[in-house]
């Protein structure tokens, strides 16, 4: 039974995320795509001058490679468990309904009902305490580019994963929609975390841009807890925590939690124990760690998801 709903999970879901659907299972392939693509981009129509060997690279790396291997292997026991839930609680006639609709159709409604689900997964890496340790280390980038759409913690990314795709497999979108979708979403990940300058105009409300996610990631007061919609930025206008920032450049990226450099570190980061109240320094006004705010740095009494992010 269990290798039956293991065939059907590979083939429910898009082939890059089924492991057996190319032999890319590291993202070779997907790297020395998107860097043929974004590195020329990043270089003529930089938002500011960046070294395109910059700080963090090597880990970056590490991320797209380790993450791609490890998600896709939890986006398969994930759909596998789905799809035995699907066959008993819901009726055939519903995924039906919603595989038989165009594909056109089904990609704007499976972007419509990720896209909440990443947003109030995102909202809560930052709320809750526990959370925040693992969202920290996709918040740690330093020098945002393209590969900042790889640089989250596994747990991070297989949570919000989790949470924005159970219901596009619960109500049975087709494979074809699925695979549309999720080859948009990538290209669109990599575009929000890109060093472009790309200006929306009036879109800006509806699809999110490099301006929207980086003021997300800006290590400014401004930007705290802010922009969680992954593609529709409407839905932090909904729920009111839409920064609206104009032409402005952050002044900075990253956070004040002492974050490791390595990749390793940072995997290990978010079950390392917290520092005892007397060992920690007092944050200043200025300093990412105010308790009343929801993104800072956990205040010492405590314990994401990067997105589909």
């Amino acid at each position: 039974m269990w290798f039956s709903r293991e065939a059907q999970a590979l083939e429910a879901l898009p082939k890059d995320e089924a492991i057996g659907g190319r032999m890319d299972i590291f993202g070779i392939k997907t790297l020395l795509i998107c860097a043929l693509i974004f590195i020329p981009f990043e270089h003529l129509f930089a938002e500011r001058p960046q070294k395109i060997f910059r700080k963090g690279l090597g880990v970056d790396l590490l991320y797209l490679m380790f993450n791609a291997f490890v998600i896709k292997v939890a986006m398969v026991i994930m759909a596998a468990g789905i799809l035995g839930v699907v066959a008993i609680l819901i009726p055939r006639s519903v995924t039906q309904a919603v595989s038989g609709q165009p594909i056109w159709l089904q990609v704007a409604e499976i972007t419509l009902v990720t896209d909440i689900g990443v947003y109030w997964a995102h909202r809560a890496f930052h709320k809750i305490p526990a959370l925040w340790k693992f969202h920290a280390v996709h918040h740690g980038i330093e020098e945002l580019d393209w590969l900042g759409a790889f640089h989250s913690h596994p747990v991070d990314a297989i949570v919000t994963k989790a949470i924005s795709l159970t219901p596009i497999l619960l109500l049975g979108f087709s494979e074809g929609a699925i695979a549309v979708f999720s080859f948009i979403y990538l290209g669109h990940t990599m575009l929000v975390h890109s060093n472009l300058r790309i200006p929306f105009g009036p879109l800006k409300w509806l699809i999110a841009g490099p301006q929207f996610h980086r003021w997300h990631h800006a290590n400014q007061r401004e930007a705290y807890d802010k922009n969680f919609a992954g593609q529709l930025p409407f839905l932090d206008l909904v729920f009111g925590t839409y920064n609206a920032t104009g032409d402005k450049v952050p002044d900075k990226y990253g956070v004040d939690d002492p974050i490791p450099s390595t990749y390793f570190g940072q995997v290990g980061y978010p079950f390392m124990p917290r520092k005892k109240p007397s060992d920690r320094v007092a944050p200043g006004p200025e300093t990412r760690q105010p308790a009343s705010t929801e993104h800072g740095p956990l205040p010492p009494v405590l314990p994401d998801i990067g997105g589909i992010a």
